[in-house]
C-alpha cells in the first residue's frame, strides 16, 4: 500500500466477514451473506474495488468471476490504522498520542503496571 486510507464502515464490514472466513470469496457468496443490506450487485462491486484500490483486498479471476482474498491480516490493517492516527493526528509520537489518550483522567494501579509490563518486554526485543 503506497498510502494507507482507512476503511469505512461498510468497506471494514465487508472486511471482517471476508477475514472471518479466511479463504477466497465471490461476489455471490457476499451477496448472500449481506442479503440482509439490500445491496445490488453494483454496489457491493463498487466497494470491493475500493478495498481491491486501498490495497486490502486482492482480486484473482476464475472463470467469469472474481475471488476475493485478504491482502494482508486483520491484525496489520489494525496496525496501519493505528500507525496513521499516530502520524497524522500526533505528528509520529507515541508519547503525544499517550497524553492525549490519557487526557488528565485516572489510570488504575493495575494499568500502570500491565502498561509498564509491555513496556519493559518491548524494550527487551530491541
Amino acid at each position: 500500500m503506497a498510502q494507507f486510507q482507512s476503511l469505512s464502515d461498510s468497506e471494514m464490514e465487508i472486511m471482517k466477514v471476508i477475514w472471518e472466513l479466511a479463504g477466497p470469496v465471490t461476489t455471490s457468496q457476499l451477496l448472500e451473506l449481506f442479503a440482509h443490506k439490500g445491496w445490488k450487485v453494483q454496489t457491493l462491486s463498487t466497494f470491493l474495488a475500493r478495498l481491491v484500490e486501498k490495497g486490502v483486498l486482492q482480486a484473482e479471476k476464475k472463470g467469469k468471476a472474481n475471488l476475493y482474498f485478504p491482502a494482508l491480516t486483520q491484525a496489520d490493517y489494525h496496525k496501519q490504522e493505528a500507525q496513521n492516527v499516530i502520524d497524522t493526528m500526533y505528528h509520529g509520537s507515541l508519547l503525544d498520542f499517550l497524553a492525549a489518550f490519557y487526557g488528565g483522567q485516572g489510570i488504575s494501579r493495575e494499568e500502570l503496571k500491565e502498561l509498564k509490563q509491555w513496556f519493559d518486554r518491548e524494550a527487551r526485543h530491541d
